[in-house]
């Protein structure tokens, strides 16, 4: 029986342990209520033992045992046999003789002994814990990254993958109406590939359509979300539990080549997990000597620049509509000057935290695996009505653990040469200072300290708080006397702190200059502490600002899809700026 005293007690995200895997598919939930976790802990280059991670109280603590059996790990409980089964795929080029790093989940260990290449059906009427057996449903290459769903409108099984046809990576589904028996496989449409043009000078890694999800509506509708290289998720639907489906779309979820994530809780609601990130518009290749051919023809990635914060949202009309748009973590090592190569590559050469999973906990709460390097991964357990809080706020008492400060330092770019994966090393880059006051608080500088090893010089700092259509900002500021001030803007989404294209992507931009005018307009004067307050509107296509005896409106300076749940500030200084823009206090509120 488990034991929820603690799990009633958490509201916003807590971390509550660290799993041994990238979390996709090696979590799952016993038929007790207890959690499991599955993973390798790594002693060495190749060295390592499969554990399994296990938690009696909803995932609030775990513990750690050694594999004995030979499991494939986490798996689904049939709800028509009651059988426990997976899909899994042997390639001979990983299995045959891998090193750590290239290990993806747990199932090496019962995968390398397969006789031949192909997607294999494990089963048990035991569990976990059981007997398995393995039998071979297809030869085809295809990645899978989910466990199995059963559909509960239809006696259906569906496994989604991707395969690589004619030189593109294809959305396919695997389907079983015999409870696993007999398998066919669908080939989906992916979506458009991603060109050159403004704001990129060159490829982005050109997935059309990897990494898919799938949940079921209340009403029995399938929708598929799918990891793209052009800037959104893409998603499609099926009316028929799979048999056809729609043309891949844009959703509502802002991406780029990070793994989505879709969650049908037991109430019917969808919660919806993913980066809403945009990553730097790429370099021109061809100025980037360590590229290889691949890399400069989006075959491969260059560098990844949005996979630091992953967010939740959720509907409650299937989809139609959704709430939330919150941080739920950022990474912890993405002010690391070694973020290349930052503990090592026994595990993984990626560093981020876009990889996850998710499992509905009693009381409206869920627990969620996430990240893809040891030094990144994490559980976090957090209730669903956090995310629809209407304020957030932040004096810095607790530091910059909400922020996103980070600089780039000139790296490595691409593969894996130079001991780094898709990786550029970082540093902080805005800070807490004293603030003006004398006091023993602290305030956020945003300034300009040249330092030619930087990609970009200009400070930032990026702040979420729940969407909005219509909301109130308050800042409570300082311009320094010398500063030539900073840009302020509304967001959608997480720009990175240093992105120099903000200004033409955001929906709401204003220019605090250095006399204090915000967009031309007289508004504050400098060297004194003022409160301004921003109150944009989505619908009406303005932001009205007020400070001291001053207001003013500006226009809306573009329409985007999202709602409003960033503020992004930035350094508008062109050489250095010692002084800078101190930032004392932020609140948000959602206005109806």
């Amino acid at each position: 029986m488990v034991d929820d005293t603690l799990l009633k007690k958490v509201w916003a995200p807590v971390r509550t342990g660290t799993p041994f895997d990238s979390p996709h598919m090696c979590m799952m939930k016993m038929p007790d209520g207890q959690l499991r976790s599955y993973g390798a802990a790594i002693h060495g280059y190749e060295d390592f033992t499969f554990v399994v991670q296990k938690s009696d109280d909803c995932g609030m603590s775990w513990r750690t045992e050694v594999v004995r059996n030979r499991t494939p790990g986490a798996c689904v409980q049939s709800p028509w046999s009651g059988d426990c089964l997976v899909l899994l795929r042997r390639n001979s080029w990983k299995y045959d003789a891998p090193p750590p790093q290239m290990l993806e989940n747990q199932y090496q260990s019962v995968v390398a002994n397969l006789p031949s290449d192909g997607i294999w059906l494990f089963r048990s009427k035991e569990g976990p814990d059981g007997n398995f057996t393995s039998r071979k449903i297809m030869d085809d290459a295809i990645h899978l990254q989910r466990l199995p769903l059963a559909l509960k409108h239809r006696k259906r099984w569906i496994v989604p993958g991707e395969e690589k046809i004619d030189g593109f990576t294809h959305p396919v589904l695997l389907i079983s109406d015999d409870d696993g028996e007999n398998w066919k496989k669908q080939v989906l449409s992916y979506p458009p590939l991603h060109e050159i043009a403004w704001p990129h000078k060159g490829y982005r890694w050109r997935q059309p359509g990897v990494e898919p999800v799938v949940a079921e509506h209340a009403d029995g509708t399938l929708q598929m979300l799918l990891r793209t290289s052009v800037d959104f998720h893409y998603q499609c639907f099926s009316d028929d539990h799979g048999d056809t489906w729609s043309e891949p779309e844009p959703s509502p979820f802002y991406s780029v080549a990070t793994m989505p994530n879709l969650l049908t809780l037991s109430d019917g609601r969808l919660l919806a997990i993913w980066n809403n990130t945009t990553p730097l518009p790429e370099l021109d290749h061809a100025l980037q000597p360590d590229l290889d051919e691949d890399g400069r023809n989006g075959v491969w990635e260059d560098v990844f620049t949005n996979r630091d914060a992953l967010h939740a949202a959720i509907s409650e009309d299937s989809g139609r509509s959704w709430y939330g748009f919150r941080e739920l973590v950022l990474n912890g090592i993405r002010n690391a000057s070694d973020y290349r190569t930052r503990g090592g590559h026994y595990v993984m050469f990626d560093r981020s935290v876009h990889q996850n999973q998710a499992i509905e906990l009693p009381d409206n709460k869920v627990l969620v695996g996430y990240g893809q390097h040891s030094e990144c991964w994490g559980f976090l357990v957090f209730d669903l009505g956090w995310l629809a809080e209407r304020s957030r706020a932040d004096n810095f008492n607790e530091g910059l653990a909400e922020w996103s400060i980070h600089q780039f330092v000139k790296s490595h770019s691409g593969g894996f040469q130079g001991g780094g994966h898709c990786s550029w090393n970082r540093r902080p880059g805005a800070a807490l200072v004293p603030a003006c006051d004398g006091s023993f608080r602290e305030a956020l500088q945003i300034a300009r300290h040249p330092d030619s090893r930087l990609l970009y010089e200009k400070e930032g700092a990026v702040w979420n708080f729940p969407a909005f259509r219509k909301g109130r900002i308050c800042l409570k500021l300082t311009l320094q006397k010398g500063s030539p001030g900073m840009q302020i803007a509304s967001c959608d989404r997480w720009f990175n702190p240093t992105d120099p294209l903000v200004w033409a992507l955001a929906p709401f931009v204003l220019t605090l200059d250095a006399a204090g005018r915000i967009n031309g307009m007289p508004m504050l004067r400098p060297g004194e502490t003022a409160e301004m307050i921003l109150t944009y509107d989505q619908d009406a296509g303005t932001i009205a600002v007020a400070c001291a005896d001053a207001e003013a409106a500006f226009p809306m300076a573009r329409p985007v899809p999202g709602l409003i749940s960033y503020l992004h500030l930035q350094s508008i200084a062109e050489s250095a700026d010692p002084f800078g823009v101190l930032l004392d206090h932020v609140e948000m509120e959602g206005l109806i």
